[in-house]
């Protein structure tokens, strides 16, 4: 098992990067890459939700992840979703990732068919087995998987050495707790409530929206730690602010968060696959004021 403290701290999780014909664009992985880390951040989450896993091939997601540890050379801890809802090529993801030297890999539990938890600590386990070099995350987002962690699967998985511990998106803060109780590192998932999740025991956070105001994550961080609790709720509150405005758009909220990176001078990442629906030119008024909110935000507390 690697050593633990380099997964403190803020990850946001990596968004798909597309060409206008809507194919994998390497160069602006590569562009996106340079800039978080430029922010500062901690690491990246490459491969999950925000990546559009669920819509690409597994030799799309490979190229993703190839440009991602290229252009990081080896700079921040980077953590690799590679759950299919397979387990072969689940399996072939965990192989790459770990031929590439990430730090970590994730899983969701397979979705559509409910399956026992036994079946899902096979699957896990499976998965694991084929990076057995590399740590392994559970990825506990039961909303869209339709499956949820619980403590007798989570007790089950602890007994594999890779698994180090958990990204969690269930909305309780309760579970943070419980998975924190059980030994396993907890990773904040919500972004509304990274700093409630810190106070119940996170080690950091891995978000959705991070990538598009980096540096307001990585001030409720460090305010955390510093306990100036009162300034980091009002980024928090602010954060949350951005995050309904982003949402109210017709366009899918990550199409908004390329659109407002574009308008902040960062990669063009592209829009989005469908089915996610495409921001639309209605939407545009809402991308500038998430810009200047974002902007305004970052002026007055950063």
């Amino acid at each position: 098992m690697s050593q633990m403290n380099k997964y403190q701290g803020i990850f946001p999780a990596f968004y798909a990067c597309y060409k206008e014909d809507g194919s994998i664009n390497p160069e602006a992985v590569r562009a996106f890459t340079v800039y978080l880390m430029e922010k500062g951040v901690t690491g990246l989450y490459v491969g999950g939700s925000s990546g559009e896993c669920i819509y690409q091939s597994v030799e799309e997601r490979k190229i993703v992840l190839e440009n991602v540890m290229e252009a990081a050379g080896g700079k921040m801890v980077i953590i690799a979703h590679v759950a299919c809802n397979n387990t072969a090529d689940s399996c072939e993801l965990a192989a790459h990732a770990q031929s590439l030297g990430v730090d970590a890999i994730a899983a969701i539990p397979p979705i559509y068919f409910h399956l026992p938890d036994y079946a899902i600590a096979k699957y896990w386990n499976d998965i694991s087995a084929a990076a057995p070099d590399t740590d392994f995350v559970i990825y506990n987002i039961p909303q869209l998987a339709g499956v949820a962690l619980n403590s007798s699967l989570l007790r089950t998985m602890m007994k594999n050495p890779n698994v180090i511990g958990v990204k969690n998106s269930s909305m309780p803060i309760q579970d943070i707790e419980m998975w924190r109780d059980e030994g396993a590192l907890v990773f904040n998932g919500p972004d509304e409530q990274i700093l409630a999740g810190l106070a119940a025991g996170a080690v950091g956070g891995i978000g959705g929206t991070y990538a598009v105001m980096p540096e307001l994550y990585l001030k409720i961080f460090s305010l955390f730690h510093e306990g100036q609790i009162a300034t980091a709720r009002e980024i928090q509150d602010a954060c949350c602010q951005i995050i309904y405005k982003l949402c109210s758009g017709k366009g899918n909220m990550y199409g908004m968060i390329k659109a407002v990176l574009k308008v902040n001078g960062a990669p063009d990442l592209g829009g989005v696959r469908e089915p996610l629906y495409p921001v639309q030119k209605e939407d545009e008024p809402i991308i500038r004021e998430a810009a200047d909110m974002i902007n305004a935000c970052i002026k007055k507390f950063c």
